[in-house]
């Protein structure tokens, strides 16, 4: 097997060392309260920015923060960085390595902004521009598409979420992740065979809104990285301001709707793409909808909406993987990428 396949199913043990770790993201945590800011910066890239996108949900609809995704050329090709009065600026990396994403934080800390680094090595640049670390301790990840750091930055970013806000209850609800993202993996054991058909096809679009749009961008990133397809990812409404004209009789597309407030949203638009004759693969834990799918995937039920993210994005690296080797492909070391990537 790969290594992707092994960083996919090591998942729950990474989350568990996350949350054992639990003392040191509340120190952290601590130190950023501590300051005075009244939005969120977050400077990423890739994968990281599909968790970027995720923190702006989270923070936004449980902290009443507003959150910018930054552009770094501002900092770099341009040299003319905004200012920063009033900001917390997160970076977010697994490797903690591109020189765009550390500069971002190195000049919000020269502003005198408070500055906190999400990422998978505690001793990079990253961490030491940054005032205050949350150390993922999700371990070496060989494969060069990234899982298990993923789930581990949104993981990170549901605790910060809940410190910030000193919410006991949202707190306690962490401890379930493991669990639900090991059930996750149990549910779809047999994904293989059913994505054969799949293997042949040439393009493919990936729909979700609200929390859920960065398991979107996150999926369709892993297919293409693992299977050189292109794979679009939409929010729901987004989708329906044109793109949707792609769909028709036989269009492959992948639909993430967990239960939650956008879910009757994403049963309608599921509706409208059977009317088109999409050939839909539904990741849900609602069977009314996996009733309605070509290829259903499914979630534990009875997990929050805020956390669903960290398991729906599961069975979607599941399809990235079993495409990329049923397409002949080398999953741990896509054409051309390397596992850590500086961009300036």
């Amino acid at each position: 097997m790969s290594h992707l396949w092994d960083e996919i199913h090591e998942q729950p043990q990474a989350l568990g060392r996350l949350l054992a770790n639990l003392g040191a993201v509340r120190d952290a945590v601590a130190g950023v309260r501590a300051a005075e800011f009244r939005y969120v910066l977050i400077a990423a890239r890739g994968t990281s920015d599909n968790a970027g996108v995720y923190g702006k949900y989270l923070l936004g609809a449980r902290n009443g923060l507003p959150v910018a995704l930054a552009a770094p050329a501002l900092f770099t090709k341009y040299e003319r960085p905004p200012r920063l009065d009033g900001a917390l600026v997160l970076g977010i990396s697994q490797s903690g390595a591109s020189p765009d994403i550390c500069t971002v934080v190195e000049e919000a800390r020269r502003q005198g902004a408070p500055t906190l680094a999400i990422t998978n090595t505690p001793g990079s640049r990253l961490a030491q521009a940054a005032e205050q670390v949350i150390a993922l301790c999700a371990g070496p990840e060989l494969s060069v598409p990234a899982t298990k750091t993923y789930t581990s930055q949104l993981l990170a970013l549901a605790m910060l979420s809940a410190l910030l806000a000193d919410d006991a209850e949202r707190l306690a609800a962490l401890a379930d992740v493991p669990a639900a993202v090991a059930e996750t993996l149990a549910l779809n054991a047999d994904l293989g065979p059913r994505l054969a058909r799949y293997a042949a096809m040439h393009d493919t679009t990936v729909v979700a809104r609200g929390y859920n749009l960065s398991t979107a961008l996150e999926v369709a990133l892993k297919i293409k990285e693992t299977t050189r397809l292109g794979a679009h990812p939409y929010s729901s409404a987004d989708f329906r301001h044109g793109p949707i004209v792609v769909v028709d009789q036989g269009y492959p597309i992948v639909v993430v709707a967990p239960s939650g407030r956008t879910y009757e949203d994403m049963r309608d638009l599921v509706s409208e793409l059977d009317a088109r004759g999409a050939d839909q693969i539904i990741i849900s834990d609602q069977e009314e909808l996996l009733a309605q799918a070509q290829t259903p995937l499914r979630l534990p039920a009875g997990m929050p909406e805020w956390l669903s993210p960290i398991a729906a994005v599961v069975p979607g690296q599941l399809l990235a993987a079993h495409l990329g080797e049923q397409r002949g492909l080398d999953p741990d070391q896509p054409r051309g990428l390397s596992k850590v990537t500086e961009t300036h």
